[in-house]
């Protein structure tokens, strides 16, 4: 009777000491709305949040929405933004292009403002442009110098300050944008968000 035991003993345990050796990962699906903070660096969320944010202020400021009704009753259309340059004066290391993506992506959503290509796609429309003048019929072909100019440029920066005592580690952030009118170079809006504030514990160490 024992040596059944015995044996089922030591093949539960040999089952157990497999599962914890295993090199799989444990993955699990969540939201793409959800908060998951790993680091407690700047992530994914952070970018969305604050980009919903500035793009809010935007085109709730009076002064924005006085420009886009005027830009409406002379043109017809309205403004159309491009962005910009967004820089990363923080300490770490920061994708500033997901900033500039939602940023797009929420310009778009709005329906108050056009938006135009820069960069490498304006880059890239371009090259398109002229080899369709060498190899695609003159019907089809589009046309050069008939791009939509734009009106607006949003540029920005984030900062980030990280305060450290003991085990305990706080980190803000400071994302700064302005709208500029690329005609008269004038700041059309300016804003700040500086809600991104992180307190981050690491566990005690024992020696």
């Amino acid at each position: 009777m024992k040596k059944p035991l015995l044996v089922c003993t030591v093949l539960i345990l040999s089952a157990a000491l497999f599962s914890a050796c295993s090199s799989n990962p444990t993955v699990a699906r969540v939201g793409t709305d959800a908060a998951i903070d790993l680091s407690g660096r700047w992530n994914d969320h952070d970018a969305r949040l604050v980009s919903a944010s500035l793009i809010n202020d935007i085109l709730t400021s009076p002064r924005v929405a006085s420009f886009i009704e005027e830009h409406n009753a002379q043109n017809g259309r309205p403004p159309a933004a491009l962005v910009g340059r967004f820089r990363n004066d923080s300490s770490e290391h920061i994708d500033m292009a997901i900033i500039s993506r939602a940023l797009e992506i929420a310009i778009v959503n709005s329906g108050k403002m056009d938006f135009v290509a820069g960069g490498e796609t304006r880059e890239e429309i371009r090259n398109e442009r002229q080899d369709q003048l060498l190899f695609a019929s003159m019907e089809t072909a589009a046309a050069l110098a008939n791009e939509t100019g734009a009106t607006l440029l949003l540029t920005g920066s984030i900062n980030s300050i990280v305060d450290r005592a003991g085990n305990q580690t706080v980190r803000s952030y400071f994302v700064d944008a302005e709208l500029t009118n690329i005609e008269t170079n004038t700041r059309l809006w300016m804003g700040r968000n500086d809600e991104i504030r992180k307190v981050i514990r690491q566990p005690n160490v024992r020696r």
